[in-house]
């Protein structure tokens, strides 16, 4: 089975066609066979795995599209995958559940590789997720969660934010900070942007969005947030 480099775009489905041929290039009838695709990223995780569908017609006498089948990598199966190369394999299984191993190339490599293209449907950006606070002992004492980039490059005047806060029988306040300090330094000023209060019966993740460009962001709670937030989602 020959295959050159595969290219496949992020943001949408992808058909694959392979053919599969024997040692004299000749297509071999698929009627007895599953197709099996697999592929993996560069620490050899698998996060691809689908059969193939054989798209042959006919009987031994007279078949159509001999050795043909396809496979189908979803829109979902990318959605998490950055840009990059993978490593892909192709098996057989015949009809008694024993896998048959094909080739890439000539030279009888097992592996092919595809590179994930993002650019043109790029999608939403990553999330960040906040799961540490720590207290901070003033007159009023609160807890700071880890400070993270707010993107200013990206972002313009409108610059949306979106967190999502997820509590369990938290009491108290959840203030999102924001400066334009170009670093963190223990002297950092740090303005309130927009404030959530829990009554401790939430039942279900609170959204908060906010607008504005920042040079870094952080969260703030009045009450201990231990075993109370277990995280806080954020994208820019």
């Amino acid at each position: 089975m020959y295959s050159r480099q595969i290219k496949v775009y992020r943001g949408i489905d992808n058909n694959l066609e392979f053919k599969v041929l024997n040692a004299d290039q000749k297509p071999i009838d698929m009627s007895l066979y599953t197709p099996k695709f697999q592929a993996f990223d560069e620490n050899q995780n698998l996060i691809i795995e689908h059969n193939g569908v054989v798209m042959q017609d006919g009987d031994s006498s007279e078949i159509t599209n001999k050795g043909l089948f396809k496979v189908v990598i979803t829109e979902n199966d990318l959605i998490n995958v950055k840009q990059q190369y993978l490593n892909y394999n192709v098996h057989l299984v015949d009809v008694n559940n024993n896998p048959v191993i094909t080739y890439s190339q000539a030279h009888f490599d097992g592996c092919g590789v595809i590179y994930v293209d993002t650019c043109m449907y790029p999608g939403p950006s990553e999330t960040y997720s906040i799961t540490q606070f720590t207290e901070v002992t003033e007159n009023t004492p609160y807890w700071a969660s880890e400070t993270l980039d707010a993107q200013p490059g990206i972002n313009g005047n409108e610059a949306l934010h979106t967190a999502v806060i997820y509590t369990n029988n938290f009491v108290g306040d959840i203030i999102v900070q924001a400066t334009l300090d170009n670093q963190i330094v223990d002297g950092t000023d740090w303005a309130d942007v927009s404030t959530i209060t829990f009554t401790g019966s939430e039942t279900e993740p609170t959204p908060i969005n906010f607008n504005g460009v920042f040079s870094y962001l952080r969260f703030k709670a009045t009450a201990d947030p231990a075993n109370k937030i277990s995280k806080v989602l954020v994208r820019n």
